[in-house]
């Protein structure tokens, strides 16, 4: 054991377990014109997502059963367990969907509501993100890059992402434009994806919002490994009962200033 998390090398194990079997689930639904079906809130979901998140919680529950899961497609197991594993089994259904390998696997472990652990896992490109609590962040890749946030030193040098426009509702669009336009340039596309690229120096800021705990909580371990901090729009930490907006940038430093530009 290193760090401070406690049975870190069972926990992490168990982790990367689950993200690699979710990958060869994955794989072979890849750009074979897979099926989907509407949610009720009209977001798309493939048998990947299902079998993907049937196998997770296969692996999590065997090796971890006194742990509590929950899942974006089958909600909630073990609810007072004071470890819980936020899952997400296909980040980017919608890059999934049209073959683009910017979705990810996201597997994170909060404990008492605190994510410690981390994963971000692209299994098509077979990168994987790997942050603990109190720990550097891992990218374990064979493409070029390293964990480790750029010192971007002010937002007019930044480069801004967000999914998509579709999730900016209401009031949250006329404050994120606010921001826009005080970057330097701005990107959409990249669901969890870009979360890594910021991770890895290439991407500044991210601002999204309608996002759920198993959206933003394996990303928190992560960008803070690698130099980085992950919070509400307001600068506050992200909570599973939150508003849903999410504040992710390379700098620190830079948060007050987009904070302002991203208040009421």
């Amino acid at each position: 054991m290193s760090g401070s998390l406690p049975q870190r090398d069972r926990l992490l194990d168990a982790a990367q377990a689950a993200a690699d079997v979710a990958g060869c689930i994955v794989r072979p639904f890849f750009r074979v014109g897979v099926a989907a079906d509407d949610k009720a809130d009209q977001s798309p979901v493939t048998i990947a997502d299902r079998s993907a998140e049937r196998a997770i919680r296969a692996v999590l529950g065997e090796r971890l059963p006194e742990h509590g899961i929950m899942g974006e497609e089958f909600g909630l197991e073990r609810a007072g367990a004071s470890y819980r594993w936020v899952i997400d089994p296909v980040d980017g259904t919608r890059a999934f969907l049209t073959g683009r390998p910017t979705f990810g696997t996201l597997i994170a472990l909060l404990h008492e509501g605190v994510p410690v652990l981390g994963v971000i896992d692209q299994p098509i490109t077979g990168e994987r993100w790997i942050g603990i609590r109190g720990e550097r962040t891992r990218y374990v890749s064979s493409f070029p890059g390293q964990a480790g946030t750029r010192a971007c030193p002010a937002l007019d040098r930044a480069e801004l992402s967000c999914t998509s426009p579709e999730i900016l509702e209401g009031a949250y669009r006329a404050r994120w434009d606010r921001l826009s336009h005080a970057v330097k340039r701005t990107s959409w596309g990249g669901d969890c994806y870009a979360y890594g690229l910021l991770a890895l120096g290439q991407v500044d800021v991210i601002a999204e919002c309608t996002m759920k705990p198993w959206d933003w909580a394996a990303l928190v371990p992560v960008i803070e490994g690698a130099g980085g901090s992950v919070t509400d729009w307001a600068g506050q930490p992200l909570r599973l009962d939150g508003d849903g907006t999410v504040l992710a940038l390379g700098n620190p430093a830079l948060l007050s200033s987009v904070r302002d530009l991203l208040a009421d």
